[in-house]
């Protein structure tokens, strides 16, 4: 990525493929996204939209710091609520793990809203989430010194499925003819 005038950005033209799920009730959502990511080997993914509710979420305030005890910057919402938003990246790290970077924005029964960083959502009667995947970029979420976070690096997915700034799953194997 280039910076210029103190931001990060990347003009790399990319192709997008939409994926739809379903979490079912009592599902972990940030699970749920973790679980498909890998199976769908997304290396460059982000969430396009998504409804449904929870009834239970923890979520991260803005005024955390990587250097702040993050225990008092967390809340815990409790109780049916709405997904008004959901929005964020999924990458994958050096180490093959999957990262998300997830906002939330919950409604309660009298239209209250809370929001912030997810760190889990889950499914009170479903979350239809519709993801989208850059198909010649990969997403990673290296540590940046600066904010204390993994942060985004964008790279491009070079042609045979290798790139040497970010980092993607193996390719599956083939399975043995007969």
């Amino acid at each position: 990525m280039a910076e210029k005038q103190g931001f990060d950005f990347a003009i790399i033209p990319s192709n997008t493929t939409s994926y739809v799920l379903r979490v079912q009730p009592g599902q972990e959502i940030v699970g749920a996204l973790t679980w498909f990511a890998k199976r769908a080997r997304m290396r460059a993914g982000f969430v396009q939209t998504c409804v449904g509710s929870v009834s239970e979420a923890v979520i991260r305030m803005a005024s955390a710091t990587a250097d702040t005890d993050q225990a008092n910057h967390i809340k815990r919402v409790e109780g049916c609520h709405e997904i008004v938003s959901l929005v964020g990246t999924l990458a994958v790290d050096e180490d093959l793990s999957y990262k998300q970077h997830l906002h939330v924005c919950l409604s309660d029964k009298d239209g209250n809203t809370i929001g912030g960083h997810v760190i889990s959502l889950k499914v009170f009667t479903t979350a239809e989430i519709v993801l989208g995947e850059c198909k010649q970029l990969v997403f990673s979420r290296p540590h940046d010194p600066q904010t204390g976070y993994g942060e985004l690096h964008v790279g491009a997915r070079d042609p045979d499925g290798l790139d040497s700034t970010a980092h993607a799953p193996p390719s599956p194997k083939k399975p043995k003819e007969a």
